[in-house]
């Protein structure tokens, strides 16, 4: 009885911990990470930044969006999809056939951020 109270204590502490990661922290972390990726001139270097990509990438995916829930998985779905085809590439056809892949993230970043900004003044006063 012992061993199935703490093995669900357990599962519980790690869920909640997993629905609380420090998104900000975390979404800074990436944007370092994808930084380091793109100024990235050895093939190593460029490999370790961006496997820590994918994975911020994928904790931020635990993350309890208060809006916009399925649309902000789709939009880390599919920059976790570039980053992979960034990281074949590099390793295919060096680390300047990566860039391309990794411009296009810097697109969907700013695409998906839009969800989850406050709304203007003007849109507040007038409506969207």
């Amino acid at each position: 009885m012992r061993v199935v109270l703490s093995a669900l204590f357990l599962v519980t502490s790690l869920s909640s911990f997993a629905k609380g990661i420090d998104l900000e922290a975390n979404m800074k972390n990436m944007g370092l990470a994808y930084k380091n990726a793109m100024q990235a001139s050895e093939l190593s270097e460029f490999n370790h930044a961006i496997d820590e990509f994918i994975q911020l990438l994928e904790k931020a995916k635990t993350a309890d969006f208060k809006q916009h829930q399925s649309a902000s998985i789709e939009g880390i779905d599919k920059v976790i999809h570039k980053a992979e085809d960034a990281k074949r590439l590099a390793n295919k056809q060096g680390i300047l056939a990566a860039k391309v892949p990794l411009k296009e993230i810097d697109t969907l970043r700013k695409k998906y951020h839009e969800l989850h900004e406050p709304p203007g003044f003007w849109e507040l006063l007038f409506g969207k």
